[in-house]
């Protein structure tokens, strides 16, 4: 009787021979990584080491949970006698599918886990022996944290923060020996695909003077004013703070009072303007409203000495201003997106404390004005990291975007550094073009008075949302600002919390509408109609509690965006012959997207 053919395992090695010429190339590349990394002049050292928080930080709060369990060693006999249950189950479990029985899981990723997506994770009784040992370690380590006794609120926010990045740092899926898909890419190239992770190593650090940016998308694919960033317009007002940008009307008629939006200088304006499929800005436009957007500088040495007072009078009041001047009406409705919203917000409080009555009313992009439950960010503001960033932005008077876009990528490292560091690095993949990933690597740097004026007096003291916050020498009160609000929040926003965001409408005078669209702080704001994804929920009723309101919440398929232009209509004013850029007291300087928005930062 022949032989019933075998099945080649995916883990064969194609080509020894092959293989170990490669691993000698391996060896090499990495050394001559390690050369330029050691051989960087102490300048570049310097600059590189910077990191998003100090290392004493990590070290004292992860030090005073482990305090918490020494002086209870009862408590800390327990929690390991918990891990070594875990563990033996674990190893059961793997006996019992060894010998051909059902078997059943110790530990489960999450459903929106990434990571161990790979079939091989779940069929291969290796790897998912190594997921299961790893996610019960990950999730023992973060109980520890949870169930310290002592330990102050923000200290255990802290530590949670801290040891999920290390979890993360140690996932079996980092590394190519446990990771199924690279461990078989390998086999299968004899190494090759090594090779060419290491050159887009060498290449990352090489593009951003030694100092590792981990490219997330081809950043060649993209040009700005080219196929990102292409509603016609012109800039019409330029000063040392912002370019305004009209946007040409695409109807005969426009509604009369334009629309100002003030996104964040944390990033580019033209994350609202990213093609013309995903463009809010281009929609606004189609949907007869005049559109104004301000493009803020990118921050160098002469915008050192701006505090948020100047961007408020240099920046808000300016640009409703021009906005009144260019078209010729008497009032504007404004836009404020994330810390934008937030400097809108305090800008509305002063101007009613002059009464000025130029805005007509406000909406909000996921925008938080009470700072208690601000979530992961909170991680890195505390009077010891504060400090210890103005210290960094001293030299130059500003904060690197850098700095910045890394604090946003831990706070998802697993999507946005980890899974990069396996398709660039291990299975030596170029990574896919995506506009909105090339506007995250397009980063910008902030204004050192500017920067610590927000951390402190919003994420530290929250004095927006006490009444206590002053500008110009006037004292911010929300309760005044009578206007109407449209209030949107993402309900997997990890920047703004959907808990923070919702009490933006108990802080203001007027009759605010709240809207929570599904997904997160960028997709749950750029969702276009066309596109027919995700959802959101509105509640007419309203409630006490976040929790009160989604019980009586009516969710809604699709975006959010044609619930916001009946909402906006009716206080735009009658229609009008639609003003064209130029025609009004504003003369273009420049078509849009303008010159600020192209100025790089440093890597």
């Amino acid at each position: 009787m022949p032989d019933t053919p075998q099945t080649p395992s995916p883990y064969t090695l194609a080509d020894p021979v092959q293989f170990a010429q490669n691993m000698a190339k391996v060896f090499e590349q990495a050394a001559a990584i390690a050369r330029m990394v050691a051989e960087r002049p102490q300048p570049v050292l310097e600059h590189a080491e910077t990191q998003v928080t100090p290392m004493e930080q990590v070290t004292k709060t992860l030090g005073a949970v482990a305090q918490s369990y020494m002086s209870d060693p009862q408590k800390l006999m327990d929690a390991q006698m918990q891990l070594w249950n875990a563990y033996g189950q674990l190893w059961q479990s793997a006996w019992s599918r060894a010998l051909g029985q059902e078997a059943q899981q110790v530990a489960e990723p999450g459903r929106a886990d990434k990571r161990f997506k790979d079939k091989d994770w779940q069929e291969n009784a290796v790897f998912d022996f190594l997921k299961q040992f790893y996610l019960i370690s990950a999730n023992w380590a973060q109980e520890m944290v949870q169930k310290a006794e002592g330990v102050d609120e923000h200290t255990r926010h802290k530590a949670k923060f801290y040891v999920e990045q290390i979890a993360n740092a140690l996932s079996p899926s980092n590394f190519a020996v446990t990771n199924p898909e690279v461990l078989r890419t390998t086999l299968a190239t004899s190494g090759a695909n090594l090779i060419e992770g290491l050159k887009h190593l060498q290449e990352d650090m090489e593009a951003s003077g030694g100092r590792l940016r981990i490219k997330q998308t081809d950043m060649t694919a993209f040009e700005i004013g080219r196929n990102i960033a292409t509603t016609p317009g012109k800039v019409v007002f330029r000063n040392e703070t912002f370019e305004l940008i009209q946007y040409a009307p695409t109807q005969a008629e426009t509604y009369e009072y334009p629309l100002v939006i003030i996104p964040p200088w944390i990033n580019k304006f033209y994350i609202l303007d990213l093609n013309a499929q995903k463009s809010f800005v281009k929609w606004a436009v189609d949907q007869g409203l005049t559109v104004f957007i301000v493009s803020w500088i990118n921050a160098d040495e002469r915008q050192a000495r701006k505090s948020f007072s100047d961007y408020m009078r240099e920046g808000f009041l300016e640009a409703v201003q021009a906005a009144l001047d260019a078209t010729g009406a008497k009032k504007v409705n404004v836009i404020g997106y994330c810390i934008g919203g937030t400097l809108t917000a305090a800008s509305l409080g002063w101007m009613v404390a002059q009464n000025d009555n130029r805005v007509n009313s406000a909406t909000f992009f996921t925008t938080q004005v009470d700072f208690e439950k601000a979530g992961d960010l909170l991680v890195y503001v505390d009077e010891e990291q504060v400090k210890w960033i103005e210290e960094r932005m001293k030299d130059k008077g500003y904060l690197p975007g850098t700095r910045m876009a890394d604090a946003f990528n831990l706070l998802r490292s697993n999507d946005l550094i980890w899974s990069y560091v396996v398709n660039n690095y291990m299975l030596g993949k170029d990574p896919m073009p995506f506009d909105l990933l090339y506007w995250n690597a397009d980063s910008t740097r902030m204004p050192a008075g500017v920067h610590s004026f927000y951390l402190r007096e919003c994420y530290m003291n929250n004095k927006l949302s006490q009444g206590k916050m002053v500008l110009d020498n006037v004292r911010i009160d929300l309760k005044k600002v009578k206007l109407p609000v449209y209030n949107l929040a993402a309900r997997e926003d990890h920047i703004a919390p959907l808990a923070s965001v919702f009490r933006l409408g108990r802080y203001f005078g007027g009759q605010t509408r709240l809207v929570v669209s599904g997904s997160g702080h960028i997709a749950g704001v750029v969702n276009p109609p066309a596109a027919k994804k995700y959802q959101y929920w509105t509640n007419d009723k309203g409630a006490a509690t976040l929790e009160d309101w989604l019980k009586g919440a009516t969710e809604t398929p699709g975006s959010w965006w044609p619930d916001w232009v009946i909402w906006i209509a009716d206080k735009s004013g009658p229609k009008v012959k639609a003003p064209v850029p130029g025609s009004g007291k504003l003369k273009p300087i420049e078509d849009a997207p303008g010159s600020y928005v192209r100025v790089k930062s440093e890597t």
